[in-house]
């Protein structure tokens, strides 16, 4: 069964940290049609999170919202993350600027153990 996250899931995700109030809805469309068109689940992690954290999807709490999706995104594929690679997958991805959705699936897929 594919896992397929829906705009209210991500949202709900954010409220655990935050209001969910987002600021840019047009790039969280985008990455979840990608995601639902696409059967590679890691691509589909990437896409979101390049959204959430590059494009700032959410007014406040982006970070730690891509931390905890990339967990549960993970875990609902029968794996297991590394929190601490986790943690520098999002400070990377910020600092550097990464948005190659490649590289971002190269950088998920070092977080699965």
């Amino acid at each position: 069964m594919k896992f397929v996250l829906t705009k209210k899931d991500i949202i709900a995700l954010n409220q655990e940290f935050d209001k969910g109030f987002l600021y840019n809805e047009s790039s969280l469309d985008f990455a979840l049609e990608y995601a639902r068109r696409t059967a590679n689940w890691t691509k589909a992690l990437a896409f979101l999170v390049r959204a959430i954290l590059l494009d700032h999807v959410f007014e406040e709490a982006n970070k730690r919202t891509t931390a905890l999706l990339i967990k549960t995104y993970v875990e609902f594929e029968r794996y297991k993350t590394y929190d601490d690679k986790i943690l520098k997958l999002v400070k990377n991805i910020i600092l550097k600027k990464i948005s190659s959705i490649r590289k971002i699936e190269e950088m998920i897929k070092d977080v699965i153990r």
